[in-house]
């Protein structure tokens, strides 16, 4: 799908769900926070989005669904997200439970699914246990052969859907040896069990998201046809840690819309509260903290653009993708919402204020992110066990190494650039030491001081200082190898498990963020709508992201401050979304009296 479409694509969805502000319009805030308020799963929310087809976009074409690639299906989730993060989850587990059939079922499998997934069917994806959270080579749930099929026993809990969905898709053990080999995947229809089969646990009360359904479900002998087979008997691991890279990259998207509409609501009030003799946003100190908070969001949409993409686009290297913007991007939008909290004030703290109830919801809704779907902790352990080869590339690749990689960066970070057919089990789970975004990064460096030169005035000395500070973060690549082989040195084989080798991996993550903000400025600078490209604001994420090195040292001045305000305030006040896309939001028509009161 072309950016124009997929712009004419949102602005559709937009305008059918109307203004969240609007009592009377389809997805109205009223109607969100009574749902959360009270804990009711959003079922009218879900059947309206599912009759307009939203969930399609995330399902192949080939077997009924509309999807052309990642990015539309991840995109349009935002826009749902941005008012209610819960009714967006319950629709993104069934897309991604899908992604088991999607990666190795066979073609009856996936068409009789979408079929039912069209006509309001929902899917859950049971893979975690009570008793054993990630650690998946410890899952008790047993696939015993039988004539004709199996029997499943065992218990998975903390489920999305695993009450409200028909179908779950199962990961169980079928070898008798532990190990890789040793787990399948089933779908179990809970319609074809007896009464006796199957048991539903429980809904868990929630933080967050406190209107979804998280569950479990119980089977005991509970039969199911060959069929229902994903895949081969054996494959259930591989099948399962590659839909997760996939639930991974995707799943920042409720991070994001939670904080682009906080900033949205927090703007309403600075933009038109009189204190002093002036709005709240023209107190230098408010003024950087919205701005700063808009860069966040920014790094974060950039991580996300290349993350996304790269579903398609290099899938070879997913696993590390995946895992950096899984830790990155909700961890640094989490900081991002309580330095919002500073600016809103006491407001952020009103449950039934008319206009700020939804912040406080967005607080608690985001934190999801960080821990569905692999936590921090698996993440950075993901990241820790490739990092020697990653540093290894990054400090001896070959010019045609680095020359592929930022072939490949063009359109991995290129908003307007067309991407190869999404084949999801193409997917690998080691990377073998390549991460195009730092190995093209020199590249984006070269091409960012090319943009500076045929720039002027101020504009140029943005885009030079932003491309310095850059390449002083990104030379430090060196340095962590250094620091890698030390530690190494020094704990012999339980360096794994070291906590010095998380912090490296944290700190890797930093300088792949860096070159996502400097590749999405180059490669998709002439695609993005006025008031964007702006020099000041890739400098201003620069910054922020040096600051998770260097806390306490600023590369901005006032002047740039100013200019990222007058970005981030022409956005707002053509209601436009905070990112690189910009999509059109629905008019807004809710009176803001009561967000200046």
């Amino acid at each position: 799908m072309s950016k124009a479409e997929l712009m004419e694509l949102a602005a559709q969805l937009e305008e059918h769900l109307g203004d969240p502000h609007d009592e009377g319009s389809r997805m109205p805030f009223t109607r969100v926070m009574d749902h959360d308020e009270h804990e009711e799963y959003p079922f009218g929310f879900v059947s309206r989005l599912r009759r307009w087809g939203v969930h399609e976009y995330s399902l192949p074409a080939e077997q009924g669904g509309r999807a052309g690639n990642v990015e539309t299906g991840f995109n349009l989730m935002r826009l749902v997200a941005r008012r209610d993060c819960t009714t967006a989850t319950c629709l993104v587990i069934t897309n991604l439970s899908f992604m088991t059939l999607w990666i190795a079922g066979n073609e009856e499998q996936k068409r009789t699914a979408i079929e039912q997934m069209k006509r309001g069917g929902g899917l859950s994806w049971g893979l975690s246990e009570r008793e054993h959270g990630s650690d998946l080579l410890a899952n008790e749930m047993v696939a015993e052969k039988v004539p004709g099929g199996y029997e499943l026993t065992g218990e998975k809990w903390l489920i999305g859907n695993a009450t409200v969905a028909d179908t779950m898709i199962v990961h169980a053990r079928t070898g008798k040896r532990n190990g890789p080999a040793a787990y399948s995947i089933f779908i179990v229809d809970k319609w074809s069990l007896p009464a006796d089969a199957a048991e539903e646990l429980p809904v868990e009360k929630l933080h967050g998201l406190r209107a979804l359904d998280l569950s479990g479900l119980r089977l005991k002998g509970a039969f199911v046809p060959d069929s229902a087979l994903v895949g081969v008997e054996g494959q259930g691991l591989e099948i399962a840690l590659k839909a997760t890279q996939v639930a991974r990259s995707v799943i920042s998207s409720l991070a994001l819309s939670a904080v682009d509409t906080g900033l949205r609501l927090t703007l309403d009030f600075t933009e038109g509260r009189v204190l002093f003799g002036g709005t709240v946003s023209d107190v230098p100190y408010s003024r950087r903290q919205l701005t700063e908070c808009f860069a966040d969001l920014m790094i974060a949409d950039a991580m996300s653009l290349g993350a996304v993409r790269a579903l398609q686009a290099a899938p070879e290297q997913i696993s590390v993708w995946s895992s950096v913007v899984k830790y990155l991007a909700p961890t640094l939008l989490e900081k991002t919402m309580s330095q919002l909290n500073t600016v809103l004030g006491a407001r952020f703290f009103l449950r039934a204020h008319p206009h700020y109830g939804p912040y406080q919801k967005m607080l608690r809704d985001l934190l999801v992110a960080n821990i569905a779907d692999g936590n921090t902790v698996v993440n950075l352990r993901n990241l820790g066990q490739q990092l020697p080869g990653l540093l290894s590339s990054a400090g001896s690749a070959t010019p045609e190494v680095r020359e592929a990689a930022a072939e490949r960066c063009a359109t991995l970070f290129g908003m307007d650039t067309e991407l190869p057919v999404y084949e999801p089990w193409k997917q690998e789970l080691f990377s073998r030491g390549l991460d195009d975004a730092v190995l093209a990064a020199p590249d984006g460096l070269r091409r960012l001081r090319a943009l500076a030169e045929d720039a002027k005035g101020t504009e140029r000395d943005r885009l030079l200082k932003a491309a310095d500070v850059a390449a002083e973060l990104l030379d430090r690549t060196g340095l962590l190898a250094e620091r890698l082989a030390e530690l190494k040195a020094r704990m012999g084989r339980e360096y794994g498990q070291s906590p010095e080798l998380f912090e490296l991996s944290k700190e890797y993550c930093v300088l792949h963020a860096t070159a996502a903000c400097v590749l999405t400025y180059v490669h998709s600078h002439g695609a993005l709508d006025d008031p964007l490209p702006s020099g000041a604001l890739l400098l201003l994420q620069i910054e922020r992201l040096r600051r998770h090195l260097y806390p306490h040292e600023a590369v901005t001045d006032q002047s740039v401050i100013d200019e990222v305000m007058q970005v981030l305030r022409r956005l707002h006040s053509e209601n436009r979304l905070f990112s690189h896309w910009q999509f059109p939001l629905a008019e807004r028509v809710g009176d803001l009296f009561a967000a200046r009161s």
